[in-house]
């Protein structure tokens, strides 16, 4: 059970809002609401007050008969300040839904509701659930809005797609359903025992890469991305600023993560070395292609009037390598290796060896229904100190015991 505080903001959204709550109090959660006057034209306070079975706030000078307190807490003996009570007390502060307007407020610091003011006195965890018309989630200003709540610290619940409330729109845009909140509820309470990636920069790569024989042929691999999307994912959840540098991945985007989209191996290297100086932590899961086409056409290569066609390959640059001969004092940098059968354990140790990495993560892609664009993995860990074997398990589960032994070479 944990004590939730809920900030309702104007929007037509706020009736998802009490769907919220009804699953959060039957889960055992206590709930306190905070609403914005805007919200109260949506849904009445009256609603949240029935549900919780506690008083709805809206404004900093509104009288709280619980005094800061959540359902089943002791009464206070002192008449506290709400928007510092309340947070004080919360095991988790969720914002849904986010209104565009507020989370400018958020991103700016502005305390000119209860709602703000108490985002900005929580010293807890917080969730953002962003709800608005899909013009207004895409603009510029909001995008840069909502990447500085998160690198201030919050989870941002992503808005998912469908219709709009403007009759005959739809897009993307639309507060994410009560249990998809819960859960993310349920993961952020979770992580909260483990938040030990706080304050580090975390890079990690995704996918695989594409190096064009002509203008619509390429060579390439069977990488999902769904490992690299697993590992940052968790690393956010873990408390970290984390950015993937995605190779033709068409997964959806970790909640909280940045991406940057990238197509061959030499976009991959441009990018993770323009972010590697200001990383802590390293987790290259890109399967880069070693080789690359030497002369592609501009154009598509005919099929009629040719016998056969001989692809001349040439090395790519190896990305790991040159970021590895640039690392400095205190930088955790892991890399992962695919081998088939026989030897695997001996070539992952060389590459440690060779790369100078902190770890390797070997995948045995002769086993099947693993590694690659699989939901499972079964990895085996090799570090300096040893070998760590992680038995079949879901990629997000691996990515914990990779992050685990990152944690573990962290400076202390």
């Amino acid at each position: 059970m944990a004590r939730l505080l809920l900030g309702v903001t104007g929007g037509i959204a706020a009736y998802k809002a009490v769907a919220f709550v009804r699953l959060a109090t039957a889960a055992g959660h206590v709930v306190r609401v905070l609403q914005t006057p805007a919200s109260q034209r949506f849904v009445a306070p009256e609603t949240f007050r029935a549900i919780t079975g506690a008083p709805v706030l809206s404004d900093e000078f509104q009288p709280d008969p619980l005094r800061g307190a959540f359902p089943g807490d002791p009464l206070p003996t002192h008449e506290p300040i709400s928007h510092l009570a309340l947070v004080e007390r919360a095991d988790l502060y969720v914002i849904a839904p986010a209104t565009a307007n507020t989370i400018a407020a958020l991103a700016q610091g502005r305390a000119d509701a209860l709602v703000a003011s108490a985002y900005l006195a929580a010293d807890g965890p917080v969730l953002v659930a962003p709800a608005m018309n899909h013009r207004m989630w895409h603009h510029p200003a909001t995008v840069r809005n909502v990447a500085r709540v998160r690198d201030d610290g919050a989870v941002i619940v992503p808005p998912g797609s469908g219709r709009l409330a403007s009759l005959g729109e739809a897009g993307d845009g639309r507060l994410a359903e009560p249990d998809e909140l819960l859960d993310a509820v349920e993961r952020r309470l979770a992580d909260g025992a483990r938040h030990d990636l706080a304050g580090l920069r975390v890079l990690v790569s995704a996918g695989g890469t594409r190096e064009p024989i002509d203008a619509v042929r390429y060579v390439g691999n069977r990488s999902s991305g769904r490992m690299g999307y697993a590992v940052a994912e968790r690393a956010a959840a873990r408390g970290a600023r984390v950015t993937v540098v995605a190779a033709n991945v068409a997964l959806p985007d970790p909640p909280g993560v940045d991406v940057v989209r990238v197509g061959t191996a030499e976009e991959l290297r441009r990018a993770c070395s323009a972010a590697f100086d200001a990383t802590d932590v390293l987790v290259m899961a890109a399967a880069v292609a070693d080789f690359r086409p030497a002369t592609p056409e501009s154009g598509k290569i005919k099929k009629q009037g040719r016998a056969g066609m001989t692809v001349e390959l040439e090395p790519t640059t190896d990305v790991l390598s040159e970021l590895s001969a640039r690392r400095r004092d205190g930088q955790v940098l892991v890399g992962f290796a695919a081998e088939h059968g026989d030897g695997a354990l001996g070539h992952a140790r060389g590459k440690l060896e060779r790369k100078r990495l902190d770890a390797v993560v070997l995948n045995d892609v002769s086993v099947p229904g693993i590694a690659f664009d699989a939901v499972d993995n079964a990895v085996t860990i090799v570090t300096a100190d040893g070998e760590r074997i992680v038995e079949r398990a879901s990629k997000v589960d691996v990515a914990d015991e990779i992050l685990d032994a990152v944690v573990a070479r962290l400076p202390s």
